[in-house]
């Protein structure tokens, strides 16, 4: 129960983040929609974004917590703050020369994220520059913010880390709202924001960081033993923690080769996707991380396949009927949440063709959340760089692929391509996590999985012929004030989730399936 009530923290302040950022992604399309400048920015906005999960919340943290946690429980506190103060030290060293060359190298960046634009000497590729010059310091900003929350989830401190993503969200609607009209070019006050954003969210650790006793002292030393352990794991952790981010910033390179509002229409179906990714995905892999990692250092085994068994039946129960009812339901939540002033009907349709494509993949997304820790706990990196290394080769294929086809056949959509080959690439990574785990005998699936694939996909199949039912006129939809909107998306959400719910308990999902394996 002690693992199922931090997912819940965590979860729940994930969920105040994902709905404030819808909030926020609803400011953005009513006021900037989906046009050239709203790419200039999001591609701005990704590079640093991307950064971060590759490094920050990737990498880094992946490398960073299962020694902390070796540490911890050696029990030497001494010993535990010198290695926080010099991996501190070092990071940030790190992290500031590179953002120097970031911001002074921007346009040499953005070529390599953005080709398109700057092949066809695009008006976008000079102002998203400009923009990735105000953005780029919050990789550095952030890394350092997830060193924080590293040390404040080791020591089971969960909401303070949880909650720090609020700020941005808050940062972006401030700035749109209140700086974008003073500014010569409006869109630029958002990379103003996503600035502040990064002190806002590294000053926020440093109560908590305080109260633990554990405020870093920053000390450079690259020959510190535990910098260099950690230093070793990050080299091949960069593929294999981050291969989702690595694909979708692919899709977005391609994307701009495509037509105008290719890139936002990603952006806002992604941003859809994030929210489950969010709320379930996320907050698993940061409760089981210290957990796993503190029983592999204890030595046990059949717990530490307990709790990974755990998280995957507690992944599957959630995310099948997730993926079901965000397909389903994808034009809805667009016109609910974007579609007024500047965001089109046409931007619904075509931002929902690849928000369905990013659904069909929503349950390997999280089962990559769930299983990748299952390595890096044990400090095993070699073998989620060979698996990542296969994903990434797959979606590229896929993507050239799926695009090319789309293209071939006057597809309207054939940004759709890209976030398809993104979740097949998914699955082919999942797998072959899943397979190496219980090839090496470290995961060991419970009974009761076939009862439980059985209840979870025949309730998904009746709340999804149910959300078919209820939203099946689009029109009525798109012709609706905001008022009915929100009213008809909660109804059809509630009575989904109420009759998958039911259906599950009818088919046989009990509590155990929900607690056994979460301490």
């Amino acid at each position: 129960m002690r693992l199922l009530k931090f997912t819940a923290t965590v979860g729940s302040a994930t969920l105040l983040s994902r709905l404030l950022g819808f909030v926020r992604d609803v400011v953005l399309a009513r006021i900037f929609g989906a046009s050239g400048a709203t790419d200039a920015f999001f591609l701005a906005f990704r590079i640093p974004n991307f950064m971060r999960r590759l490094f920050a919340e990737g990498s880094f943290s992946l490398a960073f917590v299962p020694v902390l946690s070796e540490y911890k429980a050696n029990g030497d506190r001494e010993a535990l703050r010198d290695l926080i103060d010099h991996v501190t030290g070092t990071l940030a060293a790190i992290l500031l020369v590179l953002t120097a060359v970031g911001v002074f190298a921007a346009p040499l960046v953005l070529s390599v994220f953005a080709p398109g634009w700057l092949a066809d000497n695009r008006p976008e590729f000079t102002l998203s520059a400009g923009m990735l010059r105000i953005t780029f310091p919050y990789i550095m900003l952030i890394s350092l913010t997830a060193l924080a929350g590293g040390i404040l989830n080791t020591f089971e401190r969960f909401l303070v880390p949880a909650l720090t993503p609020v700020l941005l969200n808050l940062s972006l609607i401030a700035a749109a709202l209140l700086l974008a009209e003073y500014l010569e070019v409006p869109i630029t006050a958002l990379a103003w924001g996503v600035l502040v954003a990064g002190f806002a969210q590294l000053l926020l650790q440093v109560p908590a960081l305080m109260r633990l006793g554990l405020m870093p002292r920053p000390r450079w030393d690259w020959h510190h033993a535990g910098v260099r352990r950690i230093m070793k794991l990050m080299i091949p952790t960069l593929f294999g923690s981050s291969v989702a981010q690595v694909n979708l910033l692919v899709d977005s390179i391609i994307a701009t080769f495509l037509v105008t509002g290719s890139v936002s229409w990603l952006y806002y179906s992604d941003r859809l996707l994030e929210f489950p990714l969010g709320v379930l995905g996320i907050a698993l892999a940061t409760v089981i991380l210290p957990s796993l990692s503190k029983k592999h250092a204890t030595a046990s085994g059949a717990e530490f396949s307990a709790t990974l068994d755990w998280a995957l039946r507690l992944a599957l129960i959630i995310t099948v009927p997730a993926a079901v009812g965000l397909a389903i339901l994808a034009e809805p939540i667009l016109i609910t949440l974007f579609q007024y002033d500047a965001f089109k009907p046409a931007d619904v349709h075509m931002s929902a063709l690849s928000l369905v494509a990013y659904a069909a993949g929503l349950p390997a997304f999280i089962a990559v959340k769930v299983l990748a820790p299952g390595y890096y706990a044990r400090q095993d990196t070699r073998t989620p760089v060979k698996i990542a290394v296969a994903a990434m080769v797959s979606n590229m294929v896929l993507n050239l692929l799926f695009v090319g086809l789309l293209l071939y056949r006057g597809f309207e959509g054939p940004h759709a391509g890209l976030a398809l080959a993104s979740s097949l690439a998914a699955y082919l990574n999942a797998i072959l996590l899943y397979r190496g785990l219980r090839k090496c005998k470290v995961y060991v699936p419970e009974h009761g999985w076939f009862r439980l694939w059985v209840a979870v996909i025949l309730a998904s199949t009746v709340m999804g012929a149910l959300l078919v039912f209820m939203t099946r006129d689009i029109g009525t939809w798109l012709q609706a004030d905001v008022t009915v909107r929100v009213k008809n998306l909660t109804l059809a959400i509630t009575f989904g989730v109420i009759i998958y719910i039911f259906t599950t308990m009818v088919t046989g999902i009990k509590k155990h399936d929900l607690v056994r394996g979460a301490k």
